[in-house]
């Protein structure tokens, strides 16, 4: 069975049916302590490319392009091999900072991870 796979921003209060918490963006969040975090793994090897995260640009015009090259690179991504290991125990929750809940990396990587996951 394919682990359940939920996104919300690291900002958000934790809940104690998120299971595991990971972070998946590659810069630390803006204002946020380290020690106040609550996270089980910051897998920045997850998130997209410096590159590919500056062109973006959270620009939801380049979200689709976007969303594209992610998965792109995700597919070479030895990190998303690793990552089964975060989903064990059958629940994680991506976590994100960006403002905008659906143009963002952790939407296309849930969607990405669900359907490598279920196969």
């Amino acid at each position: 069975m394919a682990p359940r796979i939920e996104i919300k921003r690291v900002y958000e209060k934790p809940s104690r049916t998120d299971g595991v918490r990971i972070l998946v963006d590659r810069l630390w969040p803006r204002g946020l302590k380290k020690e106040e975090a609550t996270l089980d793994h910051w897998a920045k090897d997850l998130a997209p490319s410096s590159e590919l995260r500056k062109w973006f640009d959270h620009k939801p015009e380049r979200f689709e392009e976007f969303a594209r090259r992610y998965r792109d690179e995700l597919k070479h991504n030895p990190a998303v091999e690793t990552a089964r290991s975060y989903a064990k125990h059958g629940h994680v929750t991506l976590l994100y900072a960006a403002h905008d809940p659906a143009c963002n990396q952790a939407v296309v990587l849930a969607d990405y991870l669900r359907k490598a996951w279920a196969a």
